[in-house]
């Protein structure tokens, strides 16, 4: 990239900082939180094409970030059992200051300036490969959020990412996401190597949309309980699980939690499938119970 695209990127980052938000168009919406209107956020790296790619490693499935299915505006997402073989096609976004140093789905605060993204149905973490294809540009990025959840958007890329993309302006560009695995031990295991620059690509196809269906139990799976009500007095809750047992919810039990007083918390479960998890909830809702949720062993 010649010193006047740098200078004129360098611009707009310090438009952005002073403002301390993004575009609107560029904003991702929930189940993200940005962090506090006025928040310090760190000047830019001297050079942020200079930043290196993520680099694939073997890593434990998170513990956070990756429940059989979540829900955000009414709809819901199932999370993939596994992201081997995964490609795709369709609209990448980015996000910025407004959300540097808010927590991750993963746990891990965001670093606008490191080569990260968000995707709906992932396991996190996983590794990418991101193909601006207007421009053939390439990265490689490490998966570590949820989203974005606006239109058809596929990915939702770091600053960084999306400034060796060339998207910055824009705010979106069509991209194929590809997943990548850790290299293997051995020799001939190690990943081919990442082009630094490539001829432009031209979309065979238009952008896809992927539709998730439930996913089968797989081990190692988080176990699905509901929270059906949470209590102060223990007779209450008692009450509660009493009621649930009538009903015909037999796996309906009663337990202590400390928060950091001790409260009286009624779940029903486990569940082995997403199928038997939807039935129970139905029966609470039409039990009266609306706030009974997903609960994760």
């Amino acid at each position: 990239m010649g010193n006047a695209a740098r200078v004129a990127l360098a611009l707009t980052l310090i438009a952005f900082l002073a403002t301390g938000c993004s575009l609107a168009k560029r904003k991702p919406d929930a189940p993200r939180s940005s962090i506090p209107s006025g928040s310090a956020v760190p000047q830019p790296p001297p050079d942020v094409f200079a930043i290196p790619d993520a680099v694939p490693r073997a890593e434990p499935r998170g513990r956070r970030g990756n429940p059989p299915f979540y829900e955000v505006f009414g709809k819901r997402y199932y999370v993939l059992p596994s992201s081997d073989g995964f490609v795709e096609r369709g609209i990448a976004s980015w996000y910025g200051p407004g959300f540097h140093a808010a927590s991750t789905s993963l746990g891990e605060p965001y670093d606008m300036y490191a080569m990260t993204a968000a995707h709906k149905t992932l396991p996190i973490p996983a590794y990418a490969e991101v193909t601006n294809l207007k421009n053939g540009r390439k990265v490689v990025v490490r998966i570590n959020d949820r989203g974005p959840f606006v239109g058809d958007r596929i990915i939702d890329l770091s600053y960084t990412a999306a400034a060796k993309l060339d998207m910055l302006l824009a705010g979106t560009a069509p991209v194929e996401v590809r997943v990548l695995s850790a290299p293997r031990t051995g020799a001939g295991s190690a990943l081919p190597p990442i082009p630094s620059a490539a001829p432009p690509v031209k979309p065979a196809t238009p952008p896809v949309t992927v539709v998730n269906a439930p996913a089968v139990k797989m081990p190692g799976a988080p176990v699905m309980y509901i929270q059906a009500g949470v209590f102060a007095d223990h007779e209450n809750a008692r009450r509660r699980v009493e009621a649930l047992l009538a009903s015909g919810l037999e796996l309906a039990s009663l337990e202590e939690i400390s928060s950091p007083r001790t409260l009286h918390r009624v779940r029903v479960g486990p569940y082995a499938s997403i199928e038997e998890f939807d039935l129970a909830m139905r029966t609470l809702r039409e039990l009266g119970i609306t706030d009974a949720r997903l609960l994760l062993d």
